[in-house]
């Protein structure tokens, strides 16, 4: 009986972790639906932006309440949490407060998990009070209706109940608090424990905090705040060249050097390889990897939108709603492949139409904003492009004016419909 608790601890720990990499398995199996993408530029710019960017929270700070908040909440959880390396040992091994024996620094490392616990309890208070109160305009689009709503309210209470089990577990923790040392929030929470069972509260808390760990481990998969994970991925991968870099195909772009050669014959110069079975994008399968892992590490936090000037104009478009459009569209056809197999069965249905309409993709400018305004790097502006690049080079089905503007520069050379004999006339245009 005396290990009974140990067992059940260890099988806990099993199962949530267990359910986590599954989770996992199944995020790097999506993600792995794309396309290959070659990598440019020095692996040592890669490092600085994942530690600037990811690491750092450079670019959150831009907004200073909302940034500062975010980096409150982030530091303090990540740290906090380092005290779950001593519930695992104490879990697993039957001990109490393992690491306590090092003394003062035990004392000021607590402490200062309590104090940032206090201010992370703090910022997630007034997140909430931003979200449903105050009721930012970023977070009342139509894409933010429903489960995204409902999901970044379920973050924050969560991370409420840990904080406060935290600090239950430590002020109802006769043995810590005899220490004298590292009760900087907790020994003013005990007292309200007087006169009631001390070693229940303590244990209760200690195994609903860990428990409580493991579930929002798991629940990640299933939440924006995937994003935890996947930013530091994301930032290393971010494109690293110039904003407004268009990459052209290279298969299009050897096509036409044939054809501008007088001494090449395309028919017999064509490299069979560099023929492509589809221009641009119409469903996930057609999206790179890259640009799956943005869609997985989207945030939500709509300064993308918010920054659009499409979006402030009145237009459809949302680059946010681009970005949660495509991985509703990844879960979507994981499901599909969890149900058949292994193997995915057409479903009658694609990204483009089904999720995102040929209206919003039309109605960017491809002036960026969306991308410089991301926090982790994010690129919707490049899913929007291949989507653009499919309508045009395989439907045909760009906007009248575009087609008018492509005919033009076709048969007269320049955008304007005038013959290229009266070139001069334009001059006057």
């Amino acid at each position: 009986m005396f290990l009974l608790p140990n067992i059940i601890f260890g099988l806990i720990l099993f199962f949530g972790i267990g359910f986590f990499v599954r989770n996992i398995n199944k995020l790097k199996r999506n993600i792995k639906l794309g396309n290959d993408v070659s990598f440019t530029g020095s692996n040592k710019q890669r490092w600085i932006n994942m530690a600037r960017i990811a690491l750092g929270q450079s670019k959150m700070v831009t907004r200073p309440i909302s940034g500062a908040l975010h980096v409150i909440v982030y530091l303090g959880f990540i740290i906090i949490n380092i005290e779950v390396l001593e519930i695992v040992i104490d879990g697993l091994f039957g001990t109490h407060r393992i690491f306590s024996p090092i003394g003062p620094i035990y004392g000021i490392l607590i402490g200062t998990f309590e104090v940032l616990a206090v201010l992370v309890l703090i910022s997630v208070i007034l997140f909430w009070f931003r979200r449903n109160v105050i009721k930012i305009k970023r977070f009342l689009s139509d894409e933010m209706k429903g489960w995204p709503k409902s999901d970044a309210n379920f973050i924050i209470y969560f991370e409420i109940i840990l904080m406060i089990l935290f600090l239950t577990m430590n002020a109802a923790d006769v043995e810590f608090q005899a220490m004298n040392s590292g009760n900087i929030i907790s020994g003013l929470i005990a007292p309200m424990f007087d006169g009631l069972a001390l070693n229940l509260i303590e244990r209760t808390a200690w195994w609903l905090h860990i428990i409580g760990i493991l579930i929002f481990l798991n629940y990640l998969y299933y939440s924006k705040h995937l994003h935890i994970l996947l930013a530091f991925p994301n930032t290393y991968f971010g494109s690293l060249n110039p904003k407004g870099y268009l990459k052209n195909l290279d298969s299009v772009t050897n096509e036409v050097k044939i054809m501008m050669d007088p001494d090449s014959d395309p028919y017999s110069d064509m490299n069979e390889s560099e023929v492509i079975d589809k221009f641009g994008a119409s469903d996930v399968f057609d999206l790179n990897k890259i640009q799956l892992l943005n869609a997985y590490t989207c945030t939500e936090c709509g300064r993308c939108t918010s920054e659009c000037p499409a979006s402030q104009t009145g237009k459809k478009l949302s680059p946010r709603k681009i970005m949660m459009d495509t991985r509703d569209r990844l879960e979507e056809v994981g499901l599909n492949i969890d149900a058949n197999k292994g193997k995915f069965v057409s479903d009658g249905k694609q990204l483009l139409g089904d999720f995102i309409s040929e209206e919003e993709i039309w109605a960017c400018t491809s002036c960026n904003a969306c991308v410089e305004a991301c926090p982790i790097s994010i690129n919707p502006l490049s899913i929007i492009l291949d989507m653009r690049r499919y309508l045009v080079m395989e439907k045909s089905a760009a906007p009248a004016e575009l087609n008018n503007m492509m005919n033009n520069i076709e048969n007269n050379g320049a955008p304007w419909p005038y013959n290229q004999l009266d070139r001069l006339n334009w001059n006057n245009e």
